[in-house]
């Protein structure tokens, strides 16, 4: 039976589309950073290009930027695509399809804690150290392993809605239609209400819930301060 494509929040597509762009640049320019200045576990023939580290560091500053509404869109509205309360309870069911459905909520989750690690070990990098031939650094070794990580993670993030979705879920983040009520038009209006739910006190209440009590909270708090703490740890050096 052929699948028909899900419809995907326009909002949801733009961020993710944004961080994805912008993170596969990163990477490219990751390695190419790697091959320029350092290569000692395998290069290939890449031009020499100075400037490299450079790019690779304003590809990672775009990501850095639209990160933190990507991190607040996952946690509220997309809350549904991440671990769960009762997510460990679920991987009991192997072979089910609410089992892979939970490991795709765990693979998601992961790519924003992947993410948030890669990140921050950049922002605790100087860029002197690289054309200094400076390869000794700690937080230089932790940017290469959170890379690692990055590339693993963004394999099992395709390879996990694959399987849960197939293609049609896969294409349906490219498709650039939406529905009336994603319309951009709409999105002062929601920002405008949660800002009224915040100052009226309705954030009390879902703080009180069971589900924000959860690991979610715990993560998206813990996110959130670590790309905080990117900025601000620097200002100290």
């Amino acid at each position: 039976m052929k699948r028909t494509q899900p419809y995907q929040p326009f909002l949801l597509r733009i961020l993710h589309g944004l961080t994805g762009l912008f993170l596969i640049a990163a990477i490219l320019t990751a390695f190419w950073t790697y091959d320029t200045y350092d290569g000692r576990w395998g290069r290939i023939p890449l031009s020499a290009y100075p400037e490299i580290e450079g790019l690779h560091g304003t590809f990672g500053l775009y990501t850095l930027l639209i990160f933190p509404a990507f991190v607040l869109y996952s946690f509220h509205r997309g809350q549904k695509r991440l671990v769960q309360p009762d997510s460990l309870a679920k991987l009991t069911q192997a072979g089910k399809p609410i089992w892979w459905y939970t490991i795709n909520r765990f693979t998601n989750t992961f790519a924003l804690l992947a993410l948030t690690f890669a990140l921050f070990s950049g922002k605790m990098m100087d860029e002197t150290w690289l054309p200094q031939g400076e390869l000794h650094h700690a937080w230089y070794y932790a940017h290469l392993i959170s890379w690692l990580i990055m590339l693993f993670s963004i394999a099992l993030h395709l390879l996990l809605n694959a399987r849960v979705g197939g293609a049609p879920l896969l294409l349906s983040m490219l498709n650039w239609q939406f529905r009336e009520p994603d319309s951009p038009k709409f999105w002062s209006a929601h920002i405008a209400n949660g800002w009224s739910s915040i100052r009226s006190g309705a954030w009390a209440t879902k703080l009180q819930s069971r589900q924000t009590r959860s690991i979610l909270l715990l993560l998206e708090f813990g996110i959130l301060m670590s790309l905080l703490a990117a900025w601000i740890i620097p200002l100290f050096k």
